[in-house]
């Protein structure tokens, strides 16, 4: 294969193919016309050496030609640049291609994309000559390097492998496949070429006396896999592996591109694991590099990883978040996160680096938005919230967290500490503002008024039908994240509003009816309190309905969330225009137990999102979603983490942080007469803590009281668009689990995923995609773990064509058996592909 073969063969296109963008930067002006070459039906190559401004135009048209495909449609871009890659941000600002590379792929990208080492893995087997060649002229010229080496080298085994290149000759023999396989066995000829290959290439003597591909390749692997350890390392070798064979410098370049192919390589994977795992425990390697501190940037074998990740793990608990960072960016795409134990605890670990992140961000800023109770809710609205949904995540995260070591347990402790660190101190200027200005702020809509400024105008259109969702404990970074979700609905909207104080559900709930602005109050009854609505007692579900039915009669319909998605055709009168969908999934789970419930919140928005397309179908023309309050985890809870009750005064405890009666407020709570804060009725006093904890013991999950994250909620308005709007869109998906195997070992089983083609660009170029396992009665007994890919607020991932990701999925403690593996479109429920596999867990 010539050199510019190589080039094309085996680093652009499959650059371009996986990328589907490449930009090709080229100061040298070597590569102009290999990237030419790529130019076909379904590629287009854009020349930035000619026609500056044209070509510029030509590249923007094609790339968002990209988002659409059929004839005449390019599948990939190429742009050439014939001048150096920018290498900071401002000559990327300066640069028009950067947006592609930012998007797509780039070449040349990292010492290995260099001429020399392009040349050295071209031709390994001239090593000596190429380095020659390159001393003398430091360009030399495509013809000059294929000139090296003369004829065809090594015939048997090109001919029984069926490869043309000394680099493709050794990745074969590494890895075989089953066709290549039997060629080796019915004929030992070829061992004498790959004697030759082997010293040429990587300085290996093959000291076996095998003559069978097992020997062979026992002893390739070792020097291979060792060799780009030693390679790696910055020091030297421990006593007892210094009598390892190895390679020396010069095949660098060689060794790690042999590595890396097979790492990422699906077909050779599995193999390359296997491979270095037993190699670890024949060199006994963990041991003998006990006593080592460095081991370089790769993670050749698992012990290694094991290091990098109590590095990451050590640079977090000591605030040296930089360090974290870059052991955790480093190591994103080790192969050793093909490990669902190994990929859930770097997950921990990178969801509690960006946690301590934003909160280390919002802390040096405090004092930027401190001046009004409307500044700080308006900068929690767009910024602070994040460290909400962040330690959501990071609490989910944790919650998931299975595995017999222990090794990133210690790290919840530090993360949570420093959340509630700058989580009090942001309560801390809330209070301050509240107790000053009262409540409800000016600048938000109240819930009181949410029923009649959004929900009532829609229904004076008697052509209109209007859902209304009544969701339970929908915090406003959860709004947000549903909001994003219901975009391709129709056309949404998101709001701030104010809940209505005591945040229990009673009170909110009550505060979302019609006229709940002035017909709503908090009474006393003995030594509780009761809602009155118009003077009537609401004391249930039933009660709060007969509200709407009494105002709307027929032309109103009520009924849970599960009740509307269960069955394919949800019972909905013509003549109702006003359907009221509660859900009480989110409170009730977090309520039980939100260390492990916590991963459940993103089916309810799941389940939100599906009925919305199904209201959609159903003539539905609009959407509104309310939530009576917030909450607020409390994962930094320990035993002295409680609130004590005013000692003086007459009080009723109205939930874990809220309290109405009378007296005076002191330290820990905070007493405000009832009408400053908005509640009508009996009570003279509302009092709550000052802090970010309840009155009672061992609450991880709370709400009843006053804190941005229990009183600042979300109002969601959609227009629902026509059904013809969006047709259903089409992904061939491809789900496997280690190329073929039917039986997991492990409750967090690995799978690999890719999208090889689909229709889905109307709407940009990702396919959404959900993973679930069922048993043989359709219940879920896995799902994806949440975190990068999948989104922990969704629960799904977004895969491109031509992109293939690697998902843990969280099986049951409890199942074991025989199950599907299911890729559904998360709107639609239809499945994309499913296998069929089975539990083998070691007892």
């Amino acid at each position: 294969m010539s050199i510019a073969a190589f080039i094309r063969d085996s680093v652009l296109r499959p650059r371009l193919s996986k990328a589907r963008c490449l930009v090709v930067y080229d100061p040298a002006k070597l590569y102009r016309a290999i990237v030419i070459s790529l130019a076909d039906e379904e590629t287009t190559v854009v020349d930035a050496s000619e026609h500056g401004i044209e070509s510029r135009e030509k590249a923007l048209q094609s790339f968002i030609s990209l988002a659409r495909i059929g004839a005449g449609v390019p599948a990939g871009l190429v742009v050439y640049v014939p001048s150096s890659p920018p290498k900071s941000d401002h000559e990327r600002t300066l640069d028009p291609y950067a947006i592609y590379t930012a998007c797509g792929a780039v070449f040349p990208d990292g010492d290995g994309d260099e001429y020399l080492s392009l040349c050295l893995k071209a031709k390994p087997d001239h090593v000596s000559e190429i380095r020659r060649l390159f001393e003398a002229n430091p360009v030399p010229s495509f013809e000059l390097v294929d000139n090296i080496g003369g004829g065809v080298g090594y015939p048997t085994l090109r001919t029984i492998l069926k490869v043309d290149s000394a680099r493709n000759i050794l990745l074969a023999l590494l890895a075989p496949s089953e066709r290549q396989r039997e060629g080796l066995k019915g004929n030992d000829a070829w061992i004498g070429e790959a004697k030759s290959l082997f010293k040429a290439a990587l300085g290996l003597k093959l000291a076996t006396k095998g003559k069978s591909w097992s020997a062979v390749a026992d002893e390739l692997w070792r020097f291979l896999l060792f060799s780009e350890f030693v390679l790696d390392l910055p020091g030297t070798l421990p006593p007892s592996l210094q009598a390892v064979p190895h390679t020396d410098t010069g095949a660098y370049a060689l060794v790690f591109d042999l590595c890396e192919a097979l790492r990422n390589d699906n077909r050779t994977r599995q193999t390359y694991i296997d491979r270095a795992e037993q190699i670890e425990r024949e060199l006994n390697l963990p041991a003998a590099c006990s006593d080592m501190t460095d081991l370089g940037k790769l993670d050749t074998f698992p012990f290694e990883e094991r290091t990098f990740l109590h590095m990451a793990v050590s640079a977090l608990k000591s605030d040296q978040l930089d360090d974290a960072r870059f052991v955790v960016d480093q190591h994103k795409n080790s192969v050793w996160l093909g490990k669902g134990e190994s990929q859930a605890q770097w997950g921990l670990v990178a969801a509690g680096l960006r946690l301590v992140t934003a909160c280390e961000d919002a802390e040096r800023n405090l004092v930027g938005y401190a001046n009004s109770l409307d500044a700080l809710i308006e900068q929690y609205t767009l910024s602070l919230r994040e460290i909400d949904r962040l330690q959501r995540e990071f609490e989910q995260a944790l919650g998931e967290y299975v595995s017999l070591e222990p090794v990133v347990d210690d790290v919840a402790d530090h993360v949570r500490k420093r959340y509630a660190r700058v989580a009090q101190k942001i309560q801390t200027i809330f209070i301050k503002h509240l107790e000053k200005e009262g409540w409800p702020p000016h600048g938000l809509l109240p819930n009181i008024n949410l029923f009649d400024k959004l929900v009532a105008p829609l229904l004076t259109d008697r052509s209109k039908r209007v859902a209304y969702f009544l969701v339970d404990a929908l915090r406003y970074e959860l709004g947000l994240e549903l909001n994003r979700q219901l975009t391709d609905a129709g056309t949404t909207s998101i709001q701030a509003v104010s809940a209505q104080l005591p945040t229990v559900t009673p009170v909110g709930m009550a505060s979302l009816l019609p006229g709940a602005a002035k017909k709503l109050s908090v009474m006393r009854e003995g030594k509780d309190i009761i809602v009155s609505f118009d003077g009537q007692r609401l004391t249930s579900v039933a009660s709060r309905m007969k509200v709407f039915e009494l105002l709307y009669g027929d032309r109103f319909a009520h009924m849970t969330l599960s009740e509307f998605n269960n069955g394919n055709n949800p019972t909905v009168a013509d003549a109702v225009n006003l359907l009221v969908i509660r859900s009480t999934e989110v409170d009730s789970h977090l309520e039980s137990n939100p260390d492990t419930t916590l991963g459940l919140v993103h089916q309810v928005l799941k389940g939100i999102r599906v009925a919305v397309h199904r209201l959609k179908k159903a003539g539905f023309t609009d959407v509104v979603i309310a939530t009576d309050h917030g909450f607020f985890l409390n994962g930094h809870a320990n035993a002295g983490d409680v609130c004590t009750k005013p000692g003086a005064g007459d009080w009723i405890v109205v939930h874990d942080r809220a309290l109405l009666g009378t007296g005076s407020g002191d330290e820990q709570s905070f007493v405000v007469p009832a009408e400053k804060l908005g509640i009508r009725g009996d009570f003279e006093c509302f009092a709550a803590p000052r802090s970010l904890a309840p009155y009672r013991r061992g609450v991880r999950f709370f709400h009843g009281g006053a804190s941005l994250q229990e009183a600042i909620v979300p109002a969601i308005t959609v227009a629902l668009q026509d059904q013809s709007v969006h047709e259903t869109s089409v992904a061939i998906v491809r789900l496997s689990y280690k190329s073929g195997v039917k039986r997991i070992t492990t409750r967090l089983p690995v799978v690999d995923l890719s999208v090889e083609c689909t229709d889905m660009f109307g709407q940009g170029l990702d396919v959404e995609i959900l993973l679930e396992a069922h048993d043989r009665h359709g219940n879920v007994i896995g799902e994806a773990r949440k975190g990068d890919p999948v989104d922990p607020a969704t629960g799904t991932l977004k895969l491109q064509p031509g992109q293939e990701k690697q998902v843990t999925i969280r099986m049951d403690m409890e199942f074991e058996g025989k199950f599907t593996l299911k890729a559904f479109n998360p709107v639609t429920l239809t499945a994309y592909a499913s296998i069929d596999l089975e539990t083998d867990y070691a007892v």
